[in-house]
């Protein structure tokens, strides 16, 4: 349990403005390395932020909650949102294994 960089785990302006309104409370992102503890904190502008749950899955555990917490309005609108931002290279498969990170303002 530590502070950590917010670009070890927002990847991008766009994401941490979202987070900053409140838009985005959870990020999902591969499995291959851990950006962030439960109980872990970042700053974004002097404000304050906690990481109140990690959890490992799989893409295709993820649900239409997940996604609203992501900022999309169901899955299936996570999911073109991510085939976007990821490229022609970029696949959705169910059993891909991700760390899902929700964090909340203190």
């Amino acid at each position: 349990m530590g502070e950590i960089d917010p670009d070890a785990l927002l990847p991008n302006d766009h994401v941490k403005s979202a987070v900053k309104e409140g838009e985005v409370t959870q990020l999902s992102r591969g499995a291959t390395n851990r950006y962030a503890e439960e109980g872990d904190t970042f700053e974004l502008d002097d404000e304050t932020f906690a990481v109140v749950d990690v959890e490992e899955r799989t893409l295709g555990e993820l649900t239409d909650e997940d996604a609203r917490r992501e900022g999309s309005a169901d899955l299936e609108s996570y999911r073109e949102r991510m085939v976007a931002v990821h490229g022609s290279d970029f696949e959705w498969d169910g059993t891909s294994e991700i760390v899902s990170y929700r964090f909340e303002r203190r």
